[in-house]
């Protein structure tokens, strides 16, 4: 019998190593020359495992992706404020995981096709989710919320959603995406998504939503 083959381990570090130089440095400044040299392989291996600088992005995108669809069903189960932060701040650990998506977004999708379609998707299934989540939030009388008001509200909050690591950036480039800064930022964001149902909310709910921003935000 043949000897056992080793596992193809050298795929998976590349797109380790590269989301790692993705989330420090932004995609536009990481080349694929830099890459292999943080890996201390060749050019041609690289190649050899991925062709493109876009098929890393493309791979990276879809473990984000995947993950992302697994997350999201969780939203259907929030009946109060507490387990609404949960989910946003679960849905925030998972965009700073892939942080230099969102850093750089308008970027890459003007240059990458695929992820322009995708992305798509990935806007549609966060309105959804966001939806279920409101509809939850209704259903157990922690907030009253018109059904005209749902819709604007439930966009508002994936705007904010997409675009709060940019706005971090704006903030304070040099530290914003740092790692030292993560706990904050996904606070922060957590805290401004579910603030949009502030005026919807009962007062126990509205009170509970600022103890938890107080309590797992830090200053």
């Amino acid at each position: 019998m043949p000897p056992k083959k080793p596992p193809r381990r050298t795929a998976e570090r590349i797109l380790e190593v590269t989301l790692d130089l993705f989330n420090r440095f932004g995609e536009p400044n990481v080349s694929t020359t830099l890459i292999s040299a943080e890996l201390n392989i060749s050019p041609g291996n690289l190649y050899y495992h991925y062709p493109a600088k876009d098929e890393l992005i493309n791979s990276l995108f879809a473990r984000y992706e995947k993950a992302l669809d697994e997350l999201l069903p969780a939203a259907d189960g929030a009946t109060n404020v507490e387990d609404a932060w949960l989910f946003f701040h679960m849905l925030f650990e998972l965009i700073w995981q892939y942080r230099f998506l969102y850093r750089d977004l308008n970027d890459l999708l003007s240059k990458n096709r695929r992820l322009e379609t995708h992305f798509q998707f990935v806007l549609k299934n966060k309105t959804q989710a966001v939806h279920a989540l409101i509809s939850g939030l209704a259903r157990s009388r922690a907030m009253q919320i018109e059904a005209r008001d749902a819709a604007p509200a439930a966009e508002a909050m994936v705007v904010v959603l997409t675009y709060w690591l940019s706005y971090e950036y704006v903030r304070d480039p040099r530290h914003a995406l740092e790692a030292e800064a993560a706990a904050r930022s996904m606070g922060r964001g957590a805290f401004h998504v579910l603030s949009l149902l502030q005026p919807y909310l009962d007062p126990q709910s509205k009170a509970h939503l600022h103890q938890l921003a107080g309590a797992y935000t830090p200053t």
